[in-house]
């Protein structure tokens, strides 16, 4: 698992617990064969270390949604596979910015991160379609989610 991964499943898990999950949506959407799992965060939930590593900026106005897309394997489990990702992110008066998804790759995991800009309380509304290699299946996802800044 990257240590990218590995900082962002601890991340929802601990906010979930702090009972900060609203800043923090890490969702499923399942299309039978095929989930789609995502969450989206502002960029200062990284530590400096992990933002650098991964060559992400680390700011109080973006933010950073986490993408993957997993099939169910002959044993029931799931796995990642690689896909196509495209998206776009609205904000309440409608502007349109496209997302530029940057595939990750390390061991089994596949994932999809792209960063966005935001004002502090702006509601966002997410169109993501996902393709998996070798599927004709579109997965469109489509979510809202409002971010706010850490207090300092």
């Amino acid at each position: 698992m990257t240590r990218l991964r590995h900082y962002v499943m601890v991340l929802v898990a601990t906010l979930g617990l702090a009972g900060l999950s609203a800043q923090v949506a890490a969702e499923v959407v399942d299309f039978g064969a095929h989930q789609v799992h995502y969450s989206v965060f502002p960029s200062t939930f990284l530590s400096p270390e992990v933002a650098a590593a991964n060559n992400l900026n680390r700011s109080r106005a973006i933010g950073i949604v986490n993408v993957s897309v997993m099939q169910k394997n002959e044993l029931g489990g799931l796995q990642t596979v690689p896909a196509q990702m495209e998206g776009r992110v609205i904000n309440d008066i409608q502007q349109v910015r496209f997302l530029a998804f940057r595939r990750i790759k390390e061991g089994d995991a596949i994932y999809f991160i792209a960063e966005f800009q935001y004002r502090e309380a702006e509601l966002l509304t997410f169109q993501i379609t996902a393709r998996p290699t070798g599927s004709n299946a579109e997965l469109p996802v489509r979510f809202a989610h409002t971010l706010y800044n850490e207090k300092p």
